[in-house]
């Protein structure tokens, strides 16, 4: 399964980064990074970045209608994998304990060895009317530790034998963060999700649905970060805490767990592009391109305080910070006491109304 993950994200990262470069042909490319983890383990980190000609000049009022220009349709974007493997530190054993309850670790104070292996993205486009966008795809295995010596694994004939797997899942999902609500994209854009989803059990679109609701939410703003998509974790062949009495139809073995993330991950492509195609050349004004600014502003709240895939990454030792930091945007601002989306009945009124009350779209 290792061998068939890398090989599948590896081809996905490349079919995501090209649809992008097509999309916008007279931008520059991706950088693409490779690197090497000393601890173990590799990845290579495709990222786009490029700042606003002049974002002090637009929310001044000093641009003209059409803030966009000649820019590029991508601020800031990564599209990143990663295929690594090391010992686990008890901090981060406790913090996965933490957030998979459901699968009992044991406990060691030498830590754990551990394989992941997973594709993360996140997009900012330069335009208030398009959304942002985040995906993840991810596999994991915890294992038993390596005989302590040569001589102990020649004793127990297991010099050449792979570490007996203790706990394996897959993860992911993905979710969009639309500063304004076109209801046709939102309903596109569910409906894509679930259309990959229900192959593979009627109720995963639903309860998986639920669950990105649930975790994108910033309680101290008293909002989700966004209008959802899907979010699941430690699905594997054991009970799932998302269903209870576990009967329903779902992927359990390896191959029918790695399908579901594989039917996700392809669908990453015709869910997002084109309402991108559709939104990157509307005109914005400056008070729009602020609203845009004011709600990435709470998007690094979320990720910088809740999200535990940051938390996790910065625990891990090796880890690189400038991958897990990736999602985070070129530009963002707070405001004290903004009076911006108070409005009810305004545009940014709209999509807050959404964030506060989740919708069902399909």
């Amino acid at each position: 399964m290792r061998e068939r993950v890398e090989e599948y994200i590896n081809k996905l990262q490349d079919e995501i980064v090209t649809a992008f470069e097509t999309l916008d042909p007279s931008s520059p490319p991706f950088k693409r990074d490779s690197w090497v983890r000393p601890q173990g383990g590799s990845g290579r980190s495709c990222v786009f970045a490029s700042a606003a000609s002049s974002d002090l000049a637009a929310l001044n009022g000093e641009s003209s209608p059409n803030a966009s220009g000649q820019q590029s349709i991508l601020e800031k974007a990564g599209v990143n994998i990663s295929i690594v493997h090391g010992n686990l530190p008890p901090a981060a054993i406790k913090q996965m304990r933490a957030d998979h309850s459901s699968m009992p670790l044991p406990e060691r104070e030498e830590g754990l060895p551990f394989f992941a292996a997973g594709l993360s993205l996140v997009v900012h486009p330069r335009n208030p009317h398009a959304p942002t966008v985040h995906a993840n795809y991810r596999y994991f295995e915890i294992t038993e530790p390596k005989a302590s010596s040569s001589t102990e694994a020649s004793q127990a004939g297991t010099e050449n034998a792979q570490p007996k797997v203790l706990a394996w899942w897959f993860g992911g999902g993905s979710d969009l963060t639309p500063s304004y609500l076109y209801e046709e994209d939102a309903v596109h854009w569910h409906t894509t999700i679930r259309d990959a989803c229900t192959p593979h059990g009627p109720q995963l679109y639903p309860t998986f649905k639920k669950w990105c609701d649930e975790y994108f939410y910033i309680p101290h703003r008293g909002e989700t970060r966004g209008i959802g998509g899907v979010f699941f974790d430690d699905l594997n062949s054991g009970p799932h805490a998302r269903f209870p009495g576990d009967e329903s139809k779902r992927p359990r073995t390896p191959d029918e767990c790695f399908a579901f993330a594989q039917s996700l991950g392809n669908a990453f492509i015709p869910s997002y592009l084109p309402i991108l195609s559709k939104r990157h050349s509307l005109n914005y004004s400056p008070a729009e391109r602020r609203w845009q600014l004011l709600r990435r502003g709470r998007y690094v709240e979320f990720n910088l305080v809740y999200d535990r895939g940051t938390k996790f990454g910065l625990m891990t030792p090796g880890a690189r910070i400038e991958s897990i930091l990736m999602s985070l945007p070129e530009t963002a601002r707070w405001e004290y006491m903004s009076e911006v989306g108070q409005e009810e009945e305004s545009e940014e009124g709209r999509v807050m109304r959404v964030l506060k009350a989740p919708k069902e779209w399909v």
